[in-house]
């Protein structure tokens, strides 16, 4: 047998199941857990806006293995995006630049992630004050950390890993292979928006919504620009304001979630 037969060609069927695989281990299967929490909070006494959602919870009564868990949380996490990245080395060129995560143009992408958080953060806070007077969200918990001098940086980390996980995930890995299986640009715009959108679900149907809007402005501009790192420093900015400044202003100004 020579090496070339050993060499097989990557199918469109051995692509398939590599994305379903990829998801499956990563925010697909947050999705799913996310449509179980959200039926067991409809089916739970008491209407859905007077429950919680609460996001970077305490994992320890001990500081020191409450640390431990939260960093070791969030290395695990980015497994995936290696995987993601180490598959899509297969193909040619540079994984990183297919995917537009280099630091080729660090003015730029800092930039372009500053006007996008913009652009999705203030009607995003628009959209959230709606469905919390609709009562179709939950309350929102941003950080659950407790006061100790780690907090900050772990919802920094946090806010960090979240933008990597989902920016590389949910557009750059998953629209690049929606389009090598031949995918109309719209059904890739509306799964990779869906996903996003699924996966907030136990936030509530406004956090769905909101989700998947961003996910549309995000699935056009990779598909525009081939960048995703804009997008990692957009959403790195959101969850930064979102985690650290509920973690750091009177709660009393967060009421409205």
């Amino acid at each position: 047998m020579t090496v070339d037969e050993l060499i097989r060609p990557v199918t469109r069927r051995v692509l398939g199941t590599e994305t379903l695989l990829v998801l499956g281990l990563s925010l697909g299967q947050s999705a799913v857990y996310a449509l179980v929490l959200i039926i067991e909070k409809l089916a739970a006494d008491g209407p859905l806006s007077k429950q919680t959602a609460a996001l970077n919870t305490s994992q320890s009564a001990r500081p020191w293995l409450d640390l431990t868990y939260q960093l070791l949380g969030i290395l695990f996490a980015l497994l995936p995006v290696l995987l993601a990245v180490h598959l899509l080395a297969r193909d040619p060129g540079d994984p990183a630049r297919t995917l537009g995560v280099d630091l080729r143009r660090p003015g730029s992408d800092l930039a372009r992630g500053a006007g996008l958080a913009a652009l999705i953060g203030l009607p995003g806070l628009a959209l959230f004050w709606a469905a919390a007077q609709l009562g179709i969200n939950a309350t929102l918990v941003p950080a659950g950390l407790p006061d100790l001098w780690w907090a900050v940086p772990v919802l920094i980390l946090a806010a960090v890993q979240n933008a990597v996980l989902e920016e590389v995930i949910v557009v750059g890995y998953l629209v690049t292979r929606l389009r090598q299986l031949q995918w109309r640009l719209a059904a890739i715009i509306a799964a990779s928006a869906l996903l996003r959108g699924s996966y907030h679900l136990y936030q509530g149907f406004g956090a769905f919504v909101g989700n998947a809007i961003m996910g549309v402005v995000f699935s056009l501009f990779y598909l525009r620009t081939r960048r995703v790192m804009p997008l990692i420093v957009a959403h790195t900015l959101l969850d930064v304001i979102a985690f650290v400044g509920y973690a750091s202003l009177p709660r009393e100004w967060f009421s409205w979630l």
